[in-house]
């Protein structure tokens, strides 16, 4: 062999080599910093929950025909102290992952500093307060957080930005669960929309290494004992199915439902909101105040798995979580929808298990297999990750007795969901609000790259009475088919193209081209994605897509032809993988 080559293959292994150790080494820190700032997060809500219900509480406590009103009052004074908060940074409101995939496709992995301190104390006075909300979501946008702020002051590629933010992801929702490979996967489904085999070895690593902290310092991560006796017949599966189907509707119902109240209470636009939601949340947890509608749930969980709450109450506790999240989350407040969406399927699942052993008395039923199967199904439709359900469960029960009956109601609970929300999650509904349009459910790569980024800037367009001859006469000059046409305020009014002029006669082609604009055609803003772009090209059939500064005034900043898209599918694909 050749000298030459000989060094050079050398010299792509060493760079091979190297390039690997990096990021592993790095995916191994995130998963470090993602770690420790769950068990930060955790303790500090712990202090929180102490200040407020064993400090505040005994002095505001007053007895009301067996009611204590004092458990009104607790959510709203939290809110009181979060408004100066979440007025300053908006951006807080919310669990934080729709954040994260923002960061993760269009910022480059780029998440401010700030956020992640102000995440920790906005969250922790909610949920310590009582607000019906988890720690999940906040606890992976620390993480991602953390590892943004690292792979900044490293100055890492963009790509490396990416990966290793997702990584801090997955590191913090492994360590609350003692789950590593569903928190991978979890980073992987809600970021990704799918798992990459080379992307998903950092991903791992990050999350087996945050989950050791986790245990290492808090000795425990998941806080509900789950019963190690779960199993079921196949004569059930028909009723996992059922149940998925059931739960799928429930939860597209519940995401809607969200966003409607949150539109409702962003018609007032008043920081008040918060302590009206607050207030909401305590009565509600006035009446049940000790199942788990204060706070993220758990010992209401433990409480159903473990069968002790009767039919009525488990589909009463369910829908007042479903209404005290709603209105904690709606009303602005800072924390996640992760742990409400597993105690909501828990007891509407334990429920359902329950009313089948009623039903059919010979089968053996075991009612928490059906709240297990229940909080996967209600999940898996709520973010449109059943994987990361499947693989949840069985990291946490340590048996694949339970594993048919999972992902059966998992993944028709997922398909269901997924056909009434159009694609969408109870994650990237919140990107639609702000223009943001994201597909769940296969992997992504157009998704990854916005018309801002791939548009030409200088594009050449026609006023609305430029006669359509002069049309033909800029077709030969550019060599272009098509071009926007505008106003004297540069708004979009539509396209005029090689189609419009072929076969006229002269005295048509002295027409002014606002005469021909007789089409339906589409335009772009500038935070759509180029997959929106596409999808907005093939529907109408065009080869030009004009790119507007906003809805409203329609006003062109540039154009995106689907050359421009094809070499961005390449350029997407590029900036997936670390290699």
């Amino acid at each position: 062999m050749d000298k030459s080559i000989r060094l050079n293959m050398k010299w792509e292994t060493t760079k091979y080599i190297k390039k690997w150790a990096v990021v592993l080494s790095f995916s191994a820190v995130a998963g470090i910093v993602g770690g420790l700032g769950a068990v930060l997060f955790r303790e500090l809500i712990k202090y929180t929950h102490s200040i407020f219900f064993e400090m505040v509480l005994p002095i505001i406590t007053f007895e009301f025909h067996g009611y204590n009103l004092g458990y009104i009052f607790l959510p709203a004074l939290g809110s009181i102290i979060v408004i100066p908060i979440i007025k300053k940074c908006p951006e807080l409101k919310g669990n934080g992952i729709p954040e994260v995939i923002e960061a993760v496709i269009f910022k480059e992995g780029i998440i401010k500093k700030k956020f992640a301190v102000l995440k920790v104390i906005a969250t922790s006075i909610t949920i310590g307060s009582g607000g019906s909300v988890g720690r999940e979501g906040p606890i992976g946008f620390i993480g991602a957080s953390l590892a943004s702020m690292l792979t900044q002051k490293f100055k890492l590629s963009p790509e490396m930005r990416k990966l290793l933010t997702t990584c801090g992801l997955a590191a913090g929702i492994a360590g609350t669960f003692n789950t590593p490979l569903s928190g991978a996967m979890f980073a992987l489904e809600v970021i990704y929309m799918g798992a990459f085999s080379i992307n998903l070895v950092p991903i791992v690593i990050a999350a087996v290494v945050g989950n050791a902290v986790t245990l290492l310092m808090l000795k425990r991560a998941f806080e509900v004992s789950i019963p190690l006796n779960t199993g079921h017949a196949l004569v059930e599966l028909p009723f996992f199915f059922a149940m998925g189907l059931l739960f799928g509707v429930l939860a597209a119902a519940y995401a809607k439902f969200i966003y409607l109240l949150t539109d409702v209470f962003e018609k007032q636009a008043r920081a008040w909101n918060l302590v009206l939601g607050g207030l909401g949340v305590g009565l509600i947890g006035m009446l049940f105040p000790k199942y788990g509608i204060f706070g993220v749930g758990y010992s209401g969980m433990e409480m159903a798995v473990s069968g002790l709450l009767p039919i009525g109450l488990l589909i009463s506790l369910g829908l007042a979580k479903m209404l005290a999240t709603s209105l904690t989350i709606s009303s602005g407040h800072s924390g996640g929808i992760f742990a409400p969406s597993l105690y909501i399927g828990t007891m509407f699942g334990t429920a359902f298990g329950l009313i089948l052993s009623v039903l059919f008395p010979d089968l053996g039923i075991n009612p928490s297999s059906y709240a297990l199967a229940g909080m996967a199904a209600f999940f898996s439709g709520l973010t449109q990750a059943p994987i990361t359900q499947i693989l949840m469960v069985t990291e946490l029960t340590k048996s694949y007795a339970l594993l048919p009956a999972v992902m059966t109601s998992s993944t028709v609970g997922f398909l269901t969901a997924r056909f009434f929300l159009k694609g969408s999650s109870i994650y990237t509904l919140k990107l639609e609000k702000k223009g943001i349009h994201i597909r769940t459910g296969k992997p992504i790569v157009l998704e990854m790259i916005s018309v801002k980024e791939i548009m030409n800037k200088e594009p050449v367009f026609v006023y609305e009475d430029t006669p359509l001859i002069d049309v033909e006469h800029l077709v030969a000059e550019t060599g272009h088919d098509c071009f926007p046409v505008v106003d004297k305020d540069f708004r979009v009014l539509g396209i005029i193209g090689v189609k419009d002029f072929l076969k006229r006669s002269s005295r048509i082609k002295a027409l002014p081209v606002k005469r021909f604009l007789n089409r339906p055609f589409a335009i772009a803003c500038l935070n759509e994605t180029a997959q929106s772009a596409f999808e907005k090209l093939v529907e109408y059939d065009q080869n030009l897509l004009p790119i507007v500064e906003d809805l409203e005034s329609k006003k062109l900043v540039g154009v995106v032809t689907k050359r421009d898209i094809y070499k961005a599918y390449y350029k997407g694909l590029e900036g997936m993988y670390i290699e």
